[in-house]
């Protein structure tokens, strides 16, 4: 899926429509004490056993969440795309 680099969509903030800059959000560093982060580490711990066969399971694919920028406020607030997209979406 391509989206424009640049739109022209309402902000919250100035409460009218402005020009926003796009990016996609990327994701945060990781907590190491979070406790999924712990219990992953556990399950690691040992020997794995038996794996069973192939899964026919397809993956569902992620909705992206895209970052908006006024250019009048420099404020930021997000967006996510309704579709769920298998790639990445593409900025032109």
């Amino acid at each position: 899926m391509k989206f424009p680099k640049e739109t022209r969509t309402y902000c919250p903030y100035c409460k009218s429509h402005q020009a926003h800059k796009v990016r996609l959000v990327s994701k945060g560093r990781a907590r190491t004490l979070a406790a999924g982060n712990r219990a992953h580490e556990r399950s690691l711990l040992g020997h794995g056993g038996k794996v069973a066969g192939e899964k026919t399971v397809k993956k569902q694919g992620k909705r992206q969440v895209l970052m908006l920028e006024c250019s009048t406020c420099k404020k930021k607030h997000q967006r996510t795309v309704g579709t769920r997209t298998k790639k990445k979406i593409e900025l032109k």
